[in-house]
C-alpha cells in the first residue's frame, strides 16, 4: 500500500473535520431549542454567520440528515425534521434501554455526580427566572449527565443524537412550564438516590419517569394534529 493518493485527500479531510464541527454547533443549537421543527435552514445566512463555505455547510447538513435531525426537500432546501408519534415511541424505547441500564449498574456514588448536581442547579435557576426553554435544556443536560456516568464515548455519542431529536419533540407541548417543572423535582429524587449509591432504586424511578413523559408527549401529538399523527 502506498501513500501517493493520500495527499490528494488532505483538503477533503480538512473540509470534513470542519463540517463535523459545524454539525456539532448546529446539533447543540437544536438541543437548546433554537431551531424549531419545520424551520428552513438558509445556507447563505448560516454559512455567513459561521464563516464556512457552502460545501462545508452542505456536508454538515448531510451529517445531521443521517442523524434524523434535518431533512432535504428537493427544490426547497434543508429543514429541521418534524417528528412523528412513531419517532417519539422509538426515542423513549432507546432512552429506557440506555438510561435505565446505565443507572441500574451503579452501586456507589458515581464519579460524575457533580454534573448531575450542576444540571439540577441550572434547572432551579431557570425555574426562578421562568425560563422554560432553559429549563428544558437543563433537563436534557441532566439526562446527558446520567448517561455519561457509564464513561462510554459511544454511549455519549448515541445519547447526544437522541436528546437532540427529543428537543424537537418537546416543541409539541403547548404549556412548557406545566410539562418541564414537575420533572425537575423528579430529577432531584433520582439525584438523591444516586448520591446514596442506590442505582437500582434510581433506575426504577427513572423507568416510571420516562414512561410518564412518553405518555404525555404522545397524547400531545395526537391532540395537536390528530389527522397527521394518528
Amino acid at each position: 500500500m502506498t501513500t501517493e493518493g493520500l495527499a490528494a485527500d488532505r483538503l477533503l479531510l480538512n473540509r470534513t473535520s470542519t463540517a463535523e464541527r459545524v454539525a456539532a454547533i448546529l446539533r447543540s443549537r437544536i438541543s437548546e431549542g433554537y431551531f424549531l421543527p419545520g424551520a428552513r435552514l438558509a445556507e447563505d445566512t448560516i454559512g455567513t454567520a459561521l464563516g464556512v463555505s457552502r460545501n462545508t455547510l452542505r456536508e454538515a447538513f448531510r451529517l445531521l440528515s443521517h442523524e434524523r435531525l434535518l431533512v432535504h426537500e428537493l427544490n426547497r432546501g434543508v429543514f429541521v425534521r418534524t417528528l412523528s408519534i412513531e419517532d417519539v415511541i422509538d426515542l423513549y424505547r432507546v432512552r429506557v434501554l440506555v438510561e435505565c441500564g446505565v443507572v441500574r449498574a451503579i452501586t456507589e456514588v458515581p464519579r460524575g455526580i457533580d454534573q448531575l448536581v450542576a444540571a439540577v442547579s441550572d434547572g432551579e435557576e431557570a425555574l426562578r427566572r421562568q425560563g422554560w426553554q432553559a429549563l428544558g435544556t437543563a433537563n436534557l443536560k441532566f439526562h446527558e449527565a446520567l448517561v455519561a456516568l457509564a464513561e462510554s464515548p459511544r454511549t455519549d455519542e448515541l445519547m447526544g443524537g437522541v436528546l437532540a431529536e427529543l428537543r424537537l419533540v418537546f416543541h409539541v407541548m403547548a404549556d412548557p412550564k406545566r410539562f418541564h417543572e414537575p420533572y425537575l423535582a423528579r430529577n432531584k429524587e433520582i439525584l438523591a438516590l444516586l448520591q446514596q449509591g442506590d442505582g437500582p432504586a434510581a433506575a426504577e424511578a427513572l423507568a416510571v419517569y420516562l414512561r410518564d413523559a412518553e405518555e404525555q408527549l404522545v397524547k400531545a401529538y395526537r391532540d395537536a394534529q390528530p389527522s397527521t399523527f394518528a
